[in-house]
């Protein structure tokens, strides 16, 4: 009989701690913002796949669809090489802090970032 050996996937993390610093607090402020969206009444998510999360589960769901995002992020990350693995934290960190500026800003004026610009 053989042993049994597990196998552990260690990730490989971008190199500065002050990238996944901001990815973690941009992910948050994204997170708590779209929360938000779904109790106001004036607002609404533009993703389906959260809209989809939060009719099954209701706001559990909008944190599961969340947490899904980011999971996806760290394992791509995970997976491709230097210097394309920073390269690609540094710009979720873009994505995610365009994404929770908007629906902060959403949150507190009632319009998107993007219709404010134009009107």
């Amino acid at each position: 009989m053989e042993p049994i050996t597990t196998r552990r996937v260690a990730l490989k993390r971008p190199p500065n701690p002050s990238i996944r610093l901001s990815f973690g607090i941009f992910w948050l402020a994204d997170l708590v913002a779209t929360v938000f969206l779904f109790l106001d009444p004036y607002a609404s998510e533009l993703n389906p796949i959260t809209i989809r999360f939060y009719e099954l589960i209701g706001l559990p769901g909008v944190v599961l669809a969340g947490s899904i995002y980011a999971a996806g992020i760290v394992l791509i990350g995970h997976y491709l090489s230097k210097p394309y693995d920073a390269l690609f934290a540094i710009g979720a960190v873009l994505v995610y802090a365009l994404c929770a500026s908007n629906n902060v800003i959403l949150l507190l004026t009632g319009e998107a970032f993007l219709e404010a610009l134009v009107s």
